[in-house]
């Protein structure tokens, strides 16, 4: 079977025992914690337009070993109503599972332990019929999707067999909040699509959003590239922008998920932290990256071509010619043994252009970004950034 050397390594043990008498085409992975309101993304899921293949939800509930007596007891009584939500709520297509409570070491306890566990589920149940075409889904226990979510997924992947993975459009929940926490939760939203427009502005292939609640990946690319990580925060980040150097990422804007605003301090950063620092006064969300920045970015993508084969010498010309920010970022970052290391390694023209965006993918830009408004760029007013932004694609 295609996973079993990942699920031994991974030493993986099931959690459910009966498997369908069909493959399951769709599996949907929910980690829980402390989440009282379960059964409203479980009602969304349920109301959901079923696709051609089996469709399998499996919520993870979890904590870790170390975890205060009030969060197990939720997460007891979550476990207890969500059996009797399943109990209730029987449809032919689709089939609900809530996992645990699962403990998890507390070396490693959080979002991404949280995420690879049921992942690894849906993969060893996917792996008992060798089925290296299933679809897993990734949401999160406080997020509401469309009816046509499992249609479209399902769709996307048939109408694009090679992409290994694909993310979903989003938008965040705004019913019920008070002026402040809506305009924060706008403006982060703005941010969002204004950092990955300007990625793609500055020539960067793969650029997408990495929202934990929003995104898929096929069975066999989930194994390839060594399953979720355990980060407690920014596993999703991680793993899509591991997953996108084996392939093609689609992005899905048929459907959309809705994922809560609410306020949060579970992990050090992402929506909930980022609106809570808003809420206290302590993040100014009007504020982000200033545009000069990404242009020289997209000064340097667009000459890669220049590094293909580059001698010492030219090289020192070479970032003579770039921005003072990227010039010095490259140094302080020791570029060039890295380009050396690719240089040496790629044969073809084509090969270095493709690998160098493993070189410089999206954890090094984020460094630079960060290097060169500590030393080069202050932050600049959002609105006026998108705007710069929308001239300069319109030029």
């Amino acid at each position: 079977m295609f996973a079993d050397k990942y699920l031994k390594k991974n030493q993986h043990r099931s959690l459910i025992d009966d498997l369908p008498d069909v493959a399951p085409g769709i599996i949907v992975v929910i980690p829980c914690l402390r989440e009282p309101d379960l059964h409203q993304t479980l009602n969304s899921l349920y109301a959901c337009n079923l696709p051609n293949c089996l469709v399998e939800v499996l919520v993870l509930i979890n904590h870790s070993e170390t975890a205060e007596p009030e969060t197990i007891q939720l997460n007891t009584v979550t476990k207890t109503n969500a059996d009797k939500w399943i109990a209730e709520h029987t449809k032919s297509g689709i089939q609900f599972y809530a996992l645990g409570p699962v403990v998890l070491k507390k070396k490693w306890a959080g979002a991404g332990l949280a995420r690879k566990k049921g992942m690894d589920e849906a993969i060893a149940r996917f792996n008992s019929f060798n089925h290296t075409g299933g679809i897993l889904v990734s949401l999160d226990a406080d997020t509401l999707v469309a009816k046509n979510y499992l249609t479209e997924i399902e769709k996307h992947f048939i109408k694009n067999p090679k992409h290994v993975g694909a993310t979903l459009a989003f938008e965040h929940q705004k019913i019920a909040l008070d002026e402040k926490h809506r305009t924060g939760i706008e403006l982060y939203e703005r941010y969002l699509a204004y950092y990955k427009r300007a990625l793609q502005f500055a020539a960067y292939p793969y650029a997408m959003f990495t929202i934990g609640s929003a995104f898929a990946v096929k069975a066999d690319a989930y194994v390839k590239r060594g399953g979720m990580n355990r980060r407690q925060a920014g596993e999703d980040f991680y793993f899509l922008q591991n997953l996108v150097q084996l392939g093609t990422i689609g992005e899905i804007t048929s459907t959309k998920v809705y994922p809560s605003s609410r306020l949060s301090d579970r992990v050090p950063f992402g929506t909930g932290p980022v609106l809570q620092k808003w809420m206290k006064g302590e993040e100014d969300l009007r504020s982000t990256y200033n545009f000069e920045a990404f242009k020289n970015i997209r000064e340097l993508f667009l000459q890669i071509n220049k590094l293909y084969k580059i001698q010492p010498e030219e090289y020192e010309a070479f970032i003579k010619s770039l921005s003072q920010a990227m010039r010095n970022f490259l140094e302080v970052d020791n570029f060039y043994a890295e380009l050396k290391d690719l240089n040496n390694n790629c044969s073809r023209p084509e090969t270095f252009h493709q690998r160098f965006f493993q070189k410089f993918n999206a954890f090094k830009i984020l460094r630079f970004l960060n290097f060169a408004h500590e030393k080069f760029y202050p932050k600049a007013d959002l609105i006026k950034q998108i705007l710069l932004l929308e001239q300069e694609q319109q030029a």
